[in-house]
């Protein structure tokens, strides 16, 4: 029979492999005492398996509350356990709420994370995955040997449709691949997003006509499910190519209810993530977090960006980019969305630690605060992306660039 396997960091007072028998217990067949029905036979069948446990360090101090220290401090583990595929068939939010559920609450932990899932091969068999991945973004935008470049729409909210699509129309001019809404504007009191579409779509498709570039616009349309699907058409019939979810607050059903639509690229937005890892010993890692939404069906997945505004580590932006490059099954890969405080001058070090133009590239203020205007702010990261992949230095790069020496005036302080 078939298995899924988990891997955890964990950290407990008390002895781990006994500590990873509860882990195991509590989220299968087990409880905190033996009840009558749990007999051999069904725990043979249905119980989880602890498959190893290697001992880390020790430390005297608790990641986090949880059970008193037993006099030997905390000892730190990676640990995998394993179920049964008859335990959660392939319905996704039962595997999420096995191997992401309770044991967070369980007393013996004092630190707890989900490091890496391997899931069965008949996952890849009843999922699709993405319906157009990186190379049908390509097709999309009409991009072939570089990263796609990418914009999100400031003001984060307060524009209405008329001022967004004159945006827009100035960055298509520009020769952006991608625009999106911000996550915080779904359909504001002075820009509903019926007329939102309409008024960008208009301009996009006015410029898709003249030059055969059609822009790819994530148009948010984060909500309930029967909203989401009037919004999902109403993109469809207006000639857009993308959706944009946050795909932590809808939860995996409403996700893949709209990823099952394979009409548009999806474009799927994390906000919230460092409410779910921030904590080194707590939550999810990045390459366990992605395989779900890639069983969903996403195309895009934010993955933040080097030298980023945020909290996140270079390394674990890097291991996040290989994550969806990886392949999973016989799924399309994803395109790992670099965003979050990004300019033309982190360029050169993101294609040096991943060696890859399979990315969306997403510059906010790098474009509309570039000191010659947004057009000179897409030309700029071009100018970046096409010295980094020439072997040249940034330096060499603002000598000769014209709008990429303007951005390093600009942004240069801070690379």
């Amino acid at each position: 029979m078939e298995r899924i396997t988990a891997s955890y960091y964990i950290e407990t007072p008390f002895d781990p492999e006994d500590a990873a028998k509860v882990l195991a217990g509590e989220q299968s067949s087990g409880t905190f005492v033996s009840v009558p029905g749990e007999t051999e036979e069904l725990k043979e069948r249905f119980a989880a398996k602890v498959e190893s446990v290697e001992l880390l360090e020790t430390v005297a101090q608790p990641a986090i509350p949880g059970a008193t220290d037993r006099g030997r401090g905390f000892q730190r583990a990676n640990v995998k356990v394993s179920w049964s595929i008859e335990n959660t068939g392939y319905n996704i939010p039962v595997l999420i709420s096995t191997l992401q559920g309770n044991l967070y609450e369980i007393t013996q932990f004092t630190g707890l994370r989900l490091m890496d899932i391997q899931l069965p091969a008949s996952f890849g068999k009843h999922y699709k995955g993405p319906a157009f991945g990186v190379n049908g973004c390509r097709e999309l935008t009409s991009v072939t040997d570089r990263p796609l470049i990418g914009t999100i729409i400031k003001p984060s909210i307060g524009l209405t449709p008329e001022d967004t699509a004159s945006l827009a129309g100035t960055l298509a001019t520009a020769g952006i691949d991608f625009i999106k809404d911000d996550e915080l504007l779904s359909s504001s009191a002075n820009s509903p997003f019926e007329s939102r579409v309409d008024a960008i779509m208009n301009v996009i498709n006015r410029h898709a006509d003249k030059t055969g570039k059609k822009v790819m616009y994530a148009f948010n349309i984060t909500g309930e499910i029967d909203e989401m699907l009037r919004r999902y058409e109403k993109i469809v019939n207006a000639g857009g190519t993308c959706a944009m979810l946050s795909v932590n607050s809808i939860g995996y059903p409403g996700v893949k209810k709209i990823c099952d639509q394979r009409a548009l690229a999806i474009h799927a937005h994390r906000n919230g993530w460092g409410m779910l890892t921030r904590h080194p010993l707590l939550g999810i890692e990045f390459k366990a977090y992605q395989q779900f939404w890639r069983l969903a069906g996403v195309d895009q997945l934010h993955v933040n960006g080097i030298q980023n505004k945020f909290w996140e580590t270079d390394d674990s932006v890097v291991n996040s980019i290989k994550a969806c490059q990886q392949q999973l099954f016989d799924h399309k890969t994803i395109l790992p969305v670099v965003s979050s405080g990004q300019w033309g001058g982190q360029a050169f070090e993101t294609w040096r630690r991943t060696q890859t133009t399979d990315l969306l590239y997403m510059a906010g203020g790098g474009i509309m605060a570039h000191p010659m205007g947004p057009q000179a702010g897409v030309v700029a990261l071009q100018q970046a992306w096409q010295a980094a992949t020439d072997g040249l230095t940034l330096q060499q790069a603002a000598t000769q660039y014209k709008e990429f020496a303007k951005a390093v005036e600009k942004f240069g302080t801070k690379n």
